[in-house]
């Protein structure tokens, strides 16, 4: 009599790696004034609140908004 395997404990897990603003800066090539400004404008993605003033990017958010703009200027 063989045990159940439960099947989400063989999926593979994705983990969310968080990247702070100087790495954002050299994925996106752009300055923090930039980076904050499109933010308060909607057109770049949203950092998570760490604690007291730290904030980071999920790096899956930013490397989506650089594919997208990739696939929008051809």
């Amino acid at each position: 009599m063989g045990e159940e395997i439960d099947k989400g404990a063989t999926e593979t897990r994705r983990v969310t790696r968080l990247i702070r603003l100087p790495e954002v800066q050299h994925r996106v090539g752009l300055g923090r004034s930039t980076i904050y400004r499109w933010m308060s404008e909607g057109k770049f993605p949203r950092p998570v609140q760490l604690g007291g003033y730290s904030v980071a990017w999920a790096e899956s958010e930013i490397d989506g908004w650089v594919a997208d703009r990739i696939t929008h200027s051809t």
